[in-house]
């Protein structure tokens, strides 16, 4: 009797896969819709802002404020080794990877200013908007600005690029150094672990509160290293929004000038193209005004962030509106989210997918996206200090 429910129940996951397959169209968007709408309610249950731990760090001179950021990147790197060990990622290293350049340490500066100007990142812009956030929803109108300007900067910003390679080309640091991955991991993770549990002992990494649904940063790093593990099983990648900002310019943009879009290389280039490893989905795509993987990938998980968290904030009775805003505060998030927009795309890639998805797997890329970061999240400290709130 065992043997044959046995039996049953494996022919019933194999028709389970075969009929995910027959959907293939409507597989990739439920997934990362999915993803979103997790992610956007732990965000907002948590408060879970890398744009504000960067700033709280250099206003108030408090490493263990990254306590969160660092749970995630020691978790997602421990799972990302585990899974890759199990043959459970593929491809490895990840699409849209590119080789290290001096351009991703100047894209991480001008994303660090940006995204503390803007008073949030990519995601905290969307989490926070979906919650009511009008500095936010200014941010992201600058966020979808900055993205498309990128596209007229495109062809000579790429051959700079081209021109300032490090690392001879190499993704990861354990390609570059010639070595298998588990030794520099174990590494990392050994002295994150030190530095976390150093935080944990001093009472400064768990943060109690006292509020109806708050979710503790350290709680929520574990569900949103999670779905970034998911994202790269199902998906084929980690989490990553930005392309897809570049491609609501362009949509907006082709209403006005149709023709000057067409002109644009960086619209007409199809960065994406690869198998997805669990649907075997052919994924090809770009920043261009159509219907691709990039908008199937991209757009349901922006919606789902959008929307997780507005059921968040609704369901606590926090979902608020304050249509009158300082005019200097107005100013900073569009302009910070335009930086962020324009740098995200000059990096390439956001703080999501560098933290969350390359530095995990020591991306050369990311690493160098990170060294920028910090410098420039010291500048828009010190521009939101000294300009903005005194404005």
């Amino acid at each position: 009797m065992d043997a044959r429910f046995a039996i049953h129940f494996i022919s019933r996951v194999k028709k389970g896969v075969m009929t995910v397959q027959a959907a293939s169209p409507v597989f990739i968007p439920l997934v990362s819709l999915l993803l979103g709408l997790v992610a956007g309610v732990v965000m907002h249950r948590s408060d879970f802002c890398m744009a504000g731990m960067f700033r709280d760090l250099f206003l108030f001179r408090r490493p263990s404020l990254l306590g969160p950021l660092v749970a995630v990147v020691a978790l997602s790197m421990a799972l990302f080794e585990g899974a890759r060990f199990l043959g459970l990622l593929a491809p490895y290293p990840f699409p849209l990877l590119g080789p290290p350049s001096l351009i991703n340490l100047a894209g991480g500066l001008l994303f660090g200013m940006g995204m503390v100007l803007a008073g949030g990142c990519v995601v905290g812009t969307l989490y926070k908007m979906g919650a009511g956030s009008l500095p936010s929803a200014l941010a992201f109108v600058g966020l979808v600005a900055g993205s498309a300007l990128y596209a007229e900067i495109h062809p000579w910003w790429s051959l700079l690029g081209k021109k300032t390679l490090l690392f001879g080309g190499r993704l990861t640091l354990p390609l570059w150094a010639g070595s298998p991955p588990l030794p520099w991991v174990a590494g990392a993770l050994a002295v994150s672990g030190i530095v976390l549990w150093r935080w944990h002992r001093r009472g400064e990494l768990l943060r109690p509160g006292q509020a109806e649904g708050y979710l503790d940063p350290v709680l929520a790093a574990l569900v949103l290293t999670g779905v970034g593990l998911l994202s790269w099983v199902l998906v084929g990648m980690p989490l990553g929004i930005t392309t897809a900002y570049a491609k609501m310019g362009a949509y907006l943009e082709q209403w006005v000038a149709p023709g000057h879009v067409a002109a644009l290389a960086y619209y007409q280039a199809e960065s994406l193209d690869y198998l997805a490893p669990f649907s075997r989905i052919p994924l090809r795509g770009g920043a261009g005004p159509r219907w691709d993987a990039i908008a199937a990938v991209q757009f349901p998980l922006i919606s789902g962030i959008v929307l997780g968290s507005a059921a968040s904030a609704l369901r606590l009775g926090e979902f608020r509106v304050h249509p009158r805003l300082p005019f200097s505060q107005a100013l900073s998030a569009l302009a910070g989210g335009m930086l962020m927009g324009l740098a995200a795309r000059m990096a390439p890639a956001c703080n999501v997918w560098h933290l969350m998805g390359g530095l995990p797997i020591l991306a050369l890329q990311s690493l160098l996206f990170v060294a920028g970061l910090l410098p420039g999240a010291w500048l828009g400290s010190r521009l939101l200090v000294r300009v903005v709130l005194r404005g």
